[in-house]
């Protein structure tokens, strides 16, 4: 009992400083957000369709859900194709993305520049795929989904600090990552978790790509959290990334379940696709 007591007041504190390291990060990114409304946009009318997949998955690879949130009212403008989108969710990795930065900064840049790169490249297969065998997807729609920026501090850590990373992201990270921290110490302490996955991988790795589809970072957490403790290789971690894309698909589901399905379809066949090749390759 008294281990048991040990190991969570241990991943307490681990929890603390991981969710403050989020807690900083998010703040910085919500800055950023406000001062980029309205220009993205306005480089999308000025290029042709290339510039679409390269500034729509790099977006995507900005943490927490403004990526994906952005690039979701984008389609819905017609400002970028399916294709950008489906690229730009395959380079979104959530809240998670905040988790990751914490835990291990120098794979996790690797990964979301992997993930940049992959999403243009999607980007661009999964419009001649969608032309091609001629999959329909929705029309334009005047939904706005980014509300327009206002000025004064009061108002940003009213309506940034407190509503928005408070009470809707902080508080959900700190709750996973101390969940996904107590099941893989308690795992290495009791339950052989070592031998597991080691004997497992590949059934972790099909796994990752099925709890990607839940539209929430957190469940990803748990596959960060193995990673961290050396329990996974990265090909797992890479598959659960490609796929899972946070609650950045909760808007377009409620614009279209249609396009939805689909993009999800591309996601689940990008992520296995590389990350059974990357686990044969060893990684």
């Amino acid at each position: 009992m008294d281990e048991v007591r040990d190991i969570l007041l241990k991943v307490f504190g681990q929890t603390i400083q991981v969710t403050f390291l989020v807690f900083i990060m998010m703040i910085t990114v919500d800055l950023i957000n406000v001062w980029t409304r309205g220009k993205i946009g306005q480089l999308l009318k000025k290029g042709k369709q290339w510039r679409q997949y390269v500034i729509a998955s790099f977006i995507g690879t900005i943490p927490g859900c403004f990526g994906a949130f952005t690039n979701v009212s984008l389609y819905i403008h017609e400002m970028i194709s399916f294709g950008a989108l489906v690229g730009a969710m395959v380079a979104v990795s959530g809240d998670a993305a905040f988790v990751m930065l914490a835990m291990f900064s120098e794979t996790a840049i690797l990964l979301f520049g992997m993930l940049f790169i992959i999403g243009i490249a999607v980007g661009w297969i999964s419009d001649q795929i969608i032309k091609k065998w001629k999959i329909r997807t929705s029309e334009n729609c005047k939904q706005e989904l980014i509300h327009p920026s206002e000025h004064g501090f009061l108002h940003f850590f009213m309506e940034h600090i407190w509503n928005h990373i408070a009470k809707r992201h902080l508080w959900r990270t700190a709750l996973w990552t101390f969940g996904a921290l107590s099941f893989a110490e308690i795992g290495m302490e009791y339950w052989n978790l070592n031998q597991l996955t080691s004997e497992y991988t590949l059934t972790l790795l099909f796994l990752s790509a099925l709890i990607g589809i839940i539209p929430d970072s957190g469940p990803h957490l748990i596959f960060v959290t193995m990673y961290a403790h050396g329990l996974i290789p990265f090909s797992v971690l890479f598959t659960s990334s490609v796929v899972q894309d946070g609650h950045g698909m909760l808007p377009m589901l409620a614009y279209s379940v249609k396009d939805s399905l689909l993009i999800k379809g591309f996601n689940i066949a990008i992520g296995l696709t590389i990350g059974l090749s990357l686990f044969l390759l060893g990684w």
